[in-house]
């Protein structure tokens, strides 16, 4: 069956024709052609597919698209403003918080909501709250580091 939904996706208000049978993961990489949200497991077990479902992280291949009708959903093309890099991406780039980049989109949605909901964080609350984040090619060391390059940042005023 097919139903529109409205969100707003990456600050735009956008309206969906969906099947009600569709995850989030399917329409933001099928229909909105969003190519960071990466399908992987598709059990819920990887990360690679997190957004933020109205600033919460969520694994969109465990979400019904249906769910979201006015909603806000922010993917990591989102966080770019006026072709400039945020600066949590940034931190990341500085930091050598990646290496292939496949769990990287991911892993910034969950370290964005971190720190926009947390005023203090320290090494124990990244590593806790990218626990769902799978990533093969590093030890986390330095994507924790890129975490609290990137709280400075924001600290500092340089955030949007």
């Amino acid at each position: 069956m097919k139903i529109n939904i409205n969100i707003t996706l990456n600050s735009e208000p956008c309206t969906l024709e969906i099947d009600t049978r569709e995850t989030l993961l399917e329409v933001l990489r099928n229909k909105m052609g969003l190519k960071s949200v990466h399908r992987s497991c598709l059990e819920g077990e990887c990360g690679a597919c997190t957004v933020l479902v109205d600033e919460k992280p969520v694994n969109s291949c465990l979400v019904l698209a249906a769910t979201v009708d006015n909603k806000k959903i922010l993917t990591s093309e989102g966080l770019e403003q006026k072709e400039r890099i945020h600066p949590l991406m940034q931190a990341f780039i500085d930091n050598l918080g990646f290496q292939c980049g496949y769990c990287t989109p991911g892993i910034l949605m969950n370290a964005y909501a971190l720190l926009n909901r947390e005023e203090e964080i320290d090494d124990q609350k990244i590593r806790k709250s990218l626990e769902g984040n799978l990533c093969r090619c590093t030890g986390y060391v330095n994507i924790v580091k890129s975490v609290q390059a990137a709280k400075k940042e924001k600290d500092s005023g340089n955030w949007w």
